[in-house]
């Protein structure tokens, strides 16, 4: 269950997601997801899933196809290849970005490409803005991604300063925060917002969250600090339409 604090922050700790354990797969759910079903944590407005994925070496996604989800892939550890029925194949690294806009629906693959090493990895599926879409697939490379201290735009709805175009109205970052580093973020009234944490630990307004726990806002300013080793996706969501 999400643990509510005295402040205006609702905490979705990493011990309470559902845990899927396939051998070669080890996930874990911050949203209901396939064999996973909480009624509580369907969505986030329009976040579907986030799921913290680690595949082992050789390992990986059979094709499979999807239909109207945006989603992509934030790699943490290792390399992740990608293979689709639009004729795109990529290995991404670790800090890199792979996405898919499934629209009217296509076909992929995804699996380690190592043979020694796992790969970890975030996968986020967004509710799209508009069904049935031109399926089209992008990739950032981690060497563009401007993160350090900052938050760097991985999607946006205009593709904004270098981003991924998104087929919704959400604003995806990346960043790392360490030491004295300090990041403020202000959300336009009315949206809200979702911060999950990928590695290591930092105070968002006071509260502390570690690896795995994600934190929802409803909107307002934010202030992060203390971090130590932290490596997070914070998104900037306006309320999904009915």
């Amino acid at each position: 269950m999400l643990t509510a604090t005295n402040k205006p922050i609702t905490i979705r700790r990493a011990a309470n997601r559902g845990i899927a354990d396939h051998g070669w797969l080890k996930s874990a759910h911050s949203f209901s997801f396939a064999g996973y079903n909480d009624p509580d944590n369907v969505h986030y407005e329009s976040l579907r899933v986030i799921n913290d994925d680690r595949v082992a070496a050789d390992g990986g996604f059979p094709t499979h196809p999807h239909k109207n989800f945006e989603i992509f892939s934030y790699v943490l550890e290792g390399a992740l290849e990608h293979k689709d029925t639009l004729g795109n194949g990529s290995v991404v690294h670790a800090g890199g970005v792979q996405y898919m806009s499934t629209g009217s629906g296509v076909s992929h693959s995804e699996f380690n490409p190592s043979a020694d090493d796992a790969v970890h990895f975030l996968q986020v599926w967004l509710i799209p803005d508009t069904q049935n879409v031109t399926p089209r697939y992008e990739a950032l490379d981690a060497a563009d991604l401007d993160k350090r201290g900052k938050l760097a735009l991985i999607l946006s709805p205009d593709g904004a300063d270098g981003s991924i175009r998104v087929q919704q109205d959400a604003l995806v970052y990346a960043a790392n925060l360490d030491g004295d580093e300090q990041i403020e973020y202000a959300a336009q009234t009315g949206r809200k917002l979702w911060l999950q944490m990928a590695a290591g630990s930092l105070t968002l307004n006071g509260e502390v969250l570690h690896e795995g726990d994600g934190a929802a806002l409803d909107g307002g300013s934010i202030s992060l600090e203390a971090g130590q080793n932290a490596n997070f996706l914070l998104f900037d969501l306006a309320p999904l339409q009915p």
